[in-house]
């Protein structure tokens, strides 16, 4: 067993070379003879530079890694995810056959005169007592409105321009009826549940059960809605502030 005093122990004692072999005299901690941490048999440890070899490794091959239980969504609790779903194009599609039917009897009574309705003439002279002017001309435009207007929402076809039209001529019915309160058959309840039922049809957009499908203004409601809003509203204010 090696031994040496305090007084022997100098910086040279603790050299790379006399540290782990022991030359010169010193302290014999480590042998060269005995493996070291990773060396060995196969070992990529080279003993004479000191340094780890790394050339006799064969990469990994990452196409063998299953990786398919690793989950990127840090929030995902393991739950069921819903997957897509036919109930709101199926509202959708409810909501403009009812809406785009009502206009489009309107549309009938006042173009045609079926159903009991006026027709031009009649519907003319409606507006007239109404205070509007040119009423001939916009009892064609209402009623062509209310037809192709409602006929374009039950195909859901340029559904936001037909929603917008169909919204003006309810914002000049309730401009004209708010006066009467709210409940029927002289107030706007009806009017109101119409609007809002347009406003609905404009901003969320037909659904995939129509002939906008896959169309830009489909695929960006938002924006299509808030730019057929705005010219249907420009031309209801014509009508109620000009026209009248």
């Amino acid at each position: 067993m090696a031994t040496h005093d305090k007084g022997s122990t100098t910086s040279s004692a603790f050299s790379d070379d006399s540290f782990y072999s022991g030359s010169g005299g010193g302290v014999h901690h480590f042998d060269d003879s005995t493996a070291r941490v990773g060396e060995g048999a196969g070992s990529p440890y080279d003993s004479t530079t000191k340094a780890f070899d790394t050339t006799g490794y064969t990469p990994l091959d990452k196409s063998t890694v299953d990786d398919s239980f690793v989950d990127d969504d840090p929030f995902d609790d393991g739950r069921k995810k819903f997957g897509w779903t036919a109930g709101p194009d199926l509202g959708l599609l409810g909501l403009r056959a009812v809406l785009g039917g009502i206009f489009v009897l309107h549309g009938l009574q006042k173009v045609f005169g079926l159903f009991g309705g006026p027709g031009i003439n009649g519907f003319a002279q409606s507006l007239e007592k109404m205070g509007y002017r040119e009423s001939v001309v916009l009892a064609w435009v209402t009623g062509v409105t209310e037809l192709v207007g409602g006929g374009l929402l039950v195909l859901g076809l340029f559904t936001p321009l037909a929603a917008a039209g169909l919204l003006a001529v309810m914002a000049n019915v309730i401009a004209l009826k708010y006066k009467g309160g709210f409940f029927g058959p002289n107030g706007v309840e009806l009017e109101l549940a119409l609007a809002g039922m347009a406003f609905a049809a404009l901003f969320a957009g037909p659904g995939r059960a129509a002939l906008d499908y896959n169309r830009s203004w489909f695929r960006h409601p938002v924006a299509a809605g808030f730019i057929a809003l705005l010219l249907g509203a420009g031309g209801a204010a014509v009508t109620f502030f000009v026209f009248r």
